[in-house]
Parts: structure tokens; C-alpha cells; sequence
């Protein structure tokens, strides 16, 4: 047996792009404005799959209706070991088109993704994305028609932001704390801290001109009698190679 042919309710494709635009024109009703601002790994660590440097790099307009009309959820302000933390969290409903034909294109994406920043304009605060339910509503006629985005409040820790957003940009990158806003210089001008995972100091040795009155080998000899770095012992001034 096999469902009636008089009676099609989940292939309807006239039906289910009405249910789109009603979706689409109620959000733009009800809903507010937000920047959606993707994230971008500029170094990621091999060994252990982690970011090394992260920039928020664009952002595109696009309507949100508030799910949780109710205030924030999440834990809000509390005091853990860490000191005082807040985690509010807030749930966005985004269109699945307005995404496609506001986002898809300029910031490459097919979807919302965990990471990327979403700017409140009643608060003036950055919210990360944690969890995108793609399936909201369970397929109504036969498709999806909208995401319903999580986000927490966003933790800065030194991303940079290239938005084109005074407003987002200024208040954050003033924030950095890099060795880069606060190294140190040679005399001849040059870096000395380095956050690439080179040397931190570069120095040379010219061995045709070395000093003949130097001790470096009488001082490594008592150093041997009564300091142990081997394997065994390597904190210890017991000598136990013997």
C-alpha cells in the first residue's frame, strides 16, 4: 500500500513556498535587525586541532525574531572559581532564504555555523553562536523554513575584528592584549617576541675570536662534581652517575 495519489501534502511545492513567505513576512514584522559577522581561523594547531589565531572578518544585515521573548536564559551572572561570569543566552529564528540570498554568497556559507558572532543592537553586546537547530519545525508540508540559532554571550580573547563596523571594531581592538601591542624592540629596531613560534631572541657567536682568559671549562668541571642533570635526578645536587 502506498499513500493516496488524490492527496499530496508533503510535495507540494506551491504550498510549501507559501509557508516560506509567511515565515519570511512575520520575522520582518516581529523582528529585529542583527549582524551576522563570520569567524575565520587564520592559524590552526595540528596537534592538538585548536585555533591559534581567529578573525571576524565581514558582516552581513539580516532580520532575527527573538524566540525567548521572556528575557535571556543560560545561567546568567554567577560567581564560579573564575570570579564573576555571565552567560546569557538568546535563541534567533533566521529564514533559511534570507540566509541564502543574504549570506551564502558574500561570507561562504551554506548554513549558520558555531562560532561566528551575532550582533545585538539592544545591548550592544557580541552573542557566539553555540548550537544552529536546522530542524525547528519537523519538515511542516514536506520542507524547512527556518534556523533557530543559540548563542551565548561572546568572550573576548584577543580575535581580531575587521568588520567594517566602527562601533564593533574599535570597542574590541582595543581590548587586544597580544605580545604584537606590546613588544619589545633591539636597538636596531627589530622584534624580539615573536607569536609565530619562532626564537624569541636571535644571537650570534663568532668562534675565530673567542677569549683566552675566559673559565667556561674549569666552571663546567666543578659544575659536574656536585650537580646531577641526569635522567635520574635532574632537580638534585647529589651526584648519583657514579
Amino acid at each position: 500500500m502506498a499513500t493516496s495519489l488524490y492527496f499530496n501534502n508533503f510535495s507540494s511545492s506551491k504550498e510549501q513556498s507559501l509557508i516560506e513567505d509567511l515565515v519570511i513576512e512575520s520575522i520582518r514584522i516581529y523582528g529585529i535587525d542583527n549582524y551576522y559577522i563570520p569567524r575565520k581561523i587564520l592559524d590552526l594547531s595540528n596537534t592538538f586541532r585548536e585555533q591559534e589565531y581567529t578573525e571576524f572578518l565581514g558582516s552581513v544585515l539580516m532580520e532575527m525574531y527573538i524566540k525567548n521573548v521572556d528575557g535571556f536564559d543560560g545561567d546568567g551572572e554567577f560567581l564560579s572559581s573564575f570570579g564573576v561570569e555571565v552567560r546569557e543566552q538568546i535563541t534567533f529564528s533566521l529564514a533559511r532564504r534570507v540566509f541564502e540570498q543574504e549570506a551564502s554568497y558574500v561570507l561562504q556559507r551554506d548554513r549558520p555555523y558555531e562560532g561566528d558572532l551575532i550582533w545585538f543592537p539592544f545591548t550592544k553586546a557580541l552573542y557566539q553562536i553555540k548550537y544552529v537547530n536546522v530542524k525547528p519545525v519537523f519538515y511542516q508540508m514536506g520542507s524547512l523554513q527556518f534556523y533557530d540559532i543559540t548563542c551565548e554571550l561572546f568572550e573576548y580573547t584577543n580575535e581580531i575584528f575587521n568588520t567594517g563596523i566602527d562601533v564593533i571594531d574599535s570597542t574590541y581592538n582595543a581590548l587586544n592584549t597580544t605580545m604584537n601591542a606590546f613588544f619589545f624592540l633591539s636597538e636596531d629596531g627589530t622584534n624580539i617576541l615573536d607569536e609565530t613560534g619562532s626564537a624569541l631572541l636571535f644571537e650570534e657567536y663568532d668562534i675565530q675570536n673567542l677569549d683566552l682568559n675566559a673559565q667556561n671549562s674549569m666552571f663546567q668541571m666543578a659544575g659536574n662534581e656536585f650537580i646531577d642533570y641526569s635522567e635520574v635526578d635532574p632537580f638534585s645536587e647529589m651526584d648519583r652517575r657514579a
